[in-house]
C-alpha cells in the first residue's frame, strides 16, 4: 500500500475507485465499504484509493478537543493496510480545507487530483462545506464528470447500524465484547513500555507500564481487563489495570500489564495490547496483601476465560 500525507503529493494517471471518510475504528461497516471498493477496482484494473483526514474534523470545526478516537493514526493506517488497499491518503484537515464547497471538492479533488472512475460511500455519507453534499448530489456530479457512485446500505452492514460513536461509548463503558464485535477485531492500545515503581514485582505481579503519547487516543475506563499481545512473534496473554492505584496512594492514571508466563525485559519497546474482555472495576483495597489476593483471583479468572475462548 502506498501512503501519502497530503493530496498534493498524489497524482494518478490510472483510473481510481475512491472512498472517503474519517474511518475511526475501521469497524465492520467501514470494512464492508472498503472491501467492496477493492473488489470493484480490481475487476476494472483501477487503483483503490482511500482518502481520510487527520485531525478529526470535529477537533477543527467544533474545537472539540475532548473527543477521543478509537485508533491513533498509526493504528488506523495499519488496519487499512491489512485490508489490501492500493493507496491511502491521509490529508491534513484544517479550516481552509473545510470550506471547500461540494462542487469544488468533487471537481478539484475527486476529478482533477484523483482521476476518479467510481466513488464508493456509506449510506450516511456527507461531504463539502457544512456537509452540504449528499448521495443524490454526488450522483448528479457523477453524470457531469463521468464517474459512478455506489452506496453501501445500512442494512448491508448489520441489523443494528454500526457506528464509531456507538463503539466509543461501548469502550468508555467497558463493554469490550460489544466493541470488539462491532470492530471486527480486538480494540487495541499501542505504546512504549516505560519504567514504573516496581510495586507489582514486589508482590509477585511484575507489570509493563504502557505510555501512550497520543492524547486523543480513547482509553477505557478504570478497571482490570484481560489482554493479549504479540511479542517477538509469540502470543502472550495477561491482565491489564487502568487506574490510579488507590491502594498504594497513586497520584496519576497508569496502564499496567501483567503478562502470564513471560519475563523478558520490555523497557523502551513499542507494543500493541489487544483488549479482550473486562474483568472488574478498580477498588481501593485495605492492604497490599488484600490487593495481592484479588490479583490472584483476577489471574485465575483471566486464565479460565482464555482457556475457554482461545486455547
Amino acid at each position: 500500500m502506498e501512503i501519502y500525507t497530503n493530496l498534493s503529493n498524489y497524482k494518478s494517471t490510472n483510473k481510481t475507485f475512491v472512498t472517503i471518510g474519517t474511518f475511526d475504528g475501521v469497524h465492520i461497516g467501514h470494512q464492508k465499504v472498503i472491501k467492496k471498493l477493492i473488489k470493484s477496482a480490481r475487476k476494472k484494473n483501477a487503483t483503490s484509493v482511500l482518502l481520510t483526514f487527520f485531525p478529526h474534523p470535529r477537533m477543527v470545526l467544533q474545537k472539540d478537543l475532548d473527543i477521543k478516537l478509537i485508533n491513533t493514526i498509526e493504528e488506523r493506517t495499519k488496519l487499512l493496510e491489512n485490508l489490501g488497499l492500493d493507496v491511502l491518503i491521509i490529508h491534513p484537515f484544517n479550516e481552509e480545507f473545510s470550506k471547500f464547497s461540494a462542487l469544488d471538492f468533487v471537481r478539484n479533488i475527486l476529478v482533477n487530483t484523483l482521476n476518479i472512475s467510481q466513488l464508493v460511500i456509506g449510506y450516511d455519507h456527507h461531504f463539502g462545506k457544512n456537509r452540504e453534499g449528499n448521495f443524490e448530489q454526488l450522483q448528479e456530479y457523477g453524470h457531469t464528470y463521468n464517474f459512478k457512485v455506489k452506496k453501501i446500505s445500512q442494512e448491508e452492514v448489520k441489523d443494528i447500524a454500526v457506528s464509531s460513536t456507538k463503539i466509543r461509548k461501548a469502550i468508555k463503558n467497558s463493554e469490550i465484547d460489544k466493541a470488539n464485535n462491532y470492530l471486527g477485531y480486538n480494540f487495541m492500545l499501542t505504546g512504549t513500555v516505560i519504567k514504573g515503581k516496581n510495586l507489582g514485582e514486589k508482590i509477585g505481579f511484575p507489570t509493563a507500564n504502557l505510555n501512550i503519547p497520543e492524547n486523543y487516543k480513547l482509553i477505557p475506563k478504570t478497571g482490570a481487563y484481560i489482554v493479549k499481545s504479540n511479542i517477538n512473534g509469540a502470543t502472550v496473554f495477561g491482565m491489564m489495570n487502568i487506574g490510579f492505584r488507590p491502594t498504594v496512594n497513586g497520584d496519576h492514571q497508569t496502564i499496567e500489564i501483567h503478562f502470564f508466563d513471560f519475563c523478558n525485559n520490555l523497557y523502551h519497546k513499542k507494543i500493541q495490547i489487544d483488549v479482550i474482555s473486562f474483568l472488574r472495576e478498580e477498588h481501593n483495597f485495605q492492604s497490599v496483601e488484600n490487593l495481592k489476593i484479588q490479583l490472584e483471583k483476577d489471574k485465575k479468572n483471566s486464565i479460565d476465560y482464555i482457556k475457554t475462548h482461545y486455547l
